[in-house]
């Protein structure tokens, strides 16, 4: 990854991240110094929040998935990218893939995401980014 090039941050790493008891924590805490540490431009996206916090209030607390909502304004360079009815529209392509089972609606929503605004790393450790051409940093 070079300096300065965007990351996509999905639903996984942001868990990993909040929660110190998930077994990809320290994996996750250090893939985000080297991502922090290169200056990296970050995103993720409407969906990729609600997904998060939903999970995070759902299997911590809301005390918890609160907190992590607040962090996100602490975030230095995140961008949050929204989602059209276009974009929902060419994530159903690929539920057509043999390839990726069990692909939820959400990361297919990224995929569109990512490649519209040309961003070729995901903080993830979810296989699927990888399988449609994405690099994982995780």
């Amino acid at each position: 990854m070079r300096h300065g090039e965007a990351v996509f941050i999905d639903s996984g790493g942001w868990i990993a991240l909040a929660l110190t008891k998930d077994p990809l924590h320290d994996r996750a805490r250090e893939a985000w110094n080297t991502v922090t540490d290169a200056g990296a431009r970050l995103c993720t996206s409407v969906p990729v929040v609600l997904e998060t916090f939903t999970f995070l209030e759902r299997n911590a607390t809301p005390d918890v998935a609160l907190a992590w909502k607040e962090s996100l304004d602490d975030v230095k360079r995140l961008r949050v990218l929204a989602c059209s009815a276009s974009d929902m529209k060419q994530a159903w392509k690929y539920f057509e893939r043999t390839n990726l089972h069990q692909l939820s609606a959400v990361d297919a929503t990224s995929f569109v995401l990512m490649s519209r605004a040309r961003i070729r790393h995901a903080f993830t450790f979810d296989h699927h980014f990888a399988a449609v051409g994405f690099r994982l940093v995780g």
